[in-house]
């Protein structure tokens, strides 16, 4: 899925569970002023528990930030980029609105990391069985700032790489892995109210589409 940001932009969602219910302006589901300009939503990262994970939205921290993770850093003029922290992102000519951090770049300089193959659950996240293969998704941006994600249901990080790649990403970051927490959907808006068309064929899927409350972290698309 490609994003142009001169028509949409990212909002970093904290979940009920993960970031917990207070002091966050986009909450655990796509508030009423979000949804009807809704275009997409997609999983977050990786369990805030997890090794190597930043979040902070709004000034308000979850996990405090950590120098080389891979971020999605969203500035308070709407843009986003995609980049290690303090070593290519933040701006320093922008202010910070939101930072999703999780793990080192799956793809950096429009190559692949070069743990992709060599280092498994250590660099990429654990998986259901130990399997390189299973269900993954990550965000990447592309020389000229679209913003793309990519996920399926049985992919290594290698093959998510490629994927990334192939659609013009020259950074990326992996970011939720395993059947029961990749899943992304798109939107139809009809006077009934909104209706989720989902994005990655096979996939479980979340409960609510993110309509409802979700105990993790989303990434939700909005019209500009």
């Amino acid at each position: 899925m490609r994003v142009d940001q001169r028509l949409v932009h990212l909002s970093l969602h904290a979940g009920w569970r993960d970031g917990g219910k207070l002091g966050w302006a986009y909450g655990d589901r796509v508030a009423a002023h979000e949804a009807g300009l809704l275009v997409a939503a997609v999983n977050g990262g990786f369990k805030l528990n997890y090794t190597n994970v930043g979040f902070m939205s709004g000034g308000h921290v979850a996990v405090p930030l950590k120098a080389g993770l891979a971020s999605i850093v969203t500035y308070s003029d709407g843009t986003t980029n995609i980049g290690a922290w303090q070593a290519g992102v933040p701006s320093s000519r922008k202010t910070v609105f939101s930072v999703l951090q999780n793990q080192s770049l799956l793809v950096d300089r429009g190559a692949p990391a070069a743990t992709v193959s060599s280092c498994g659950v250590q660099c990429w996240g654990g998986t259901v069985g130990l399997l390189s293969v299973v269900a993954r998704s990550g965000l990447g941006i592309t020389a000229n700032g679209q913003l793309v994600w990519a996920a399926g249901e049985h992919l290594s990080p290698r093959g998510l790489a490629a994927a990334l790649i192939a659609a013009g990403a020259v950074r990326a970051i992996e970011l939720d892995i395993n059947p029961w927490w990749v899943a992304g959907y798109t939107y139809i808006h009809h006077p009934g109210g909104t209706s989720p068309i989902s994005l990655v064929s096979g996939q479980r899927g979340i409960a609510g589409a993110f309509l409802k409350p979700y105990s993790r972290d989303f990434l939700a698309f909005v019209a500009r």
